[in-house]
């Protein structure tokens, strides 16, 4: 059993935030975003999207512009969306 499982057998993690979301349901989608440069497009958009409602983790990968959000369930794209945006950066879609 891993650090991050509990006694019932199912597992947690934290977010961004320090919170410990129960994971039942996760998914992981990649995002396809223009404009990524340096570590602190990678710190910003990890804060940003990691302060949304049901998202668990955050991975940028600066080098790719590929940015992969888990999520307790379904993801919201448009919202995740918006705030890349109003954080100056622009998701292009889902990757493949």
């Amino acid at each position: 059993m891993s650090d991050c499982c509990t006694p019932d057998g199912s597992c947690s993690t934290s977010t961004a935030q320090g919170r410990t979301a129960v994971v039942a349901d996760s998914r992981t989608t990649v995002y396809a975003v223009a404009g990524l440069s340096c570590g602190h497009c990678e710190s910003t958009l990890t804060k940003v999207i990691g302060e949304l409602d049901d998202v668990l983790s955050v991975d940028v990968d600066i080098t790719t512009g590929r940015v992969s959000v888990t999520t307790g369930g379904e993801p919201d794209d448009a919202a995740i969306a918006k705030v890349v945006d109003d954080a100056g950066y622009e998701v292009t879609g889902r990757a493949g």
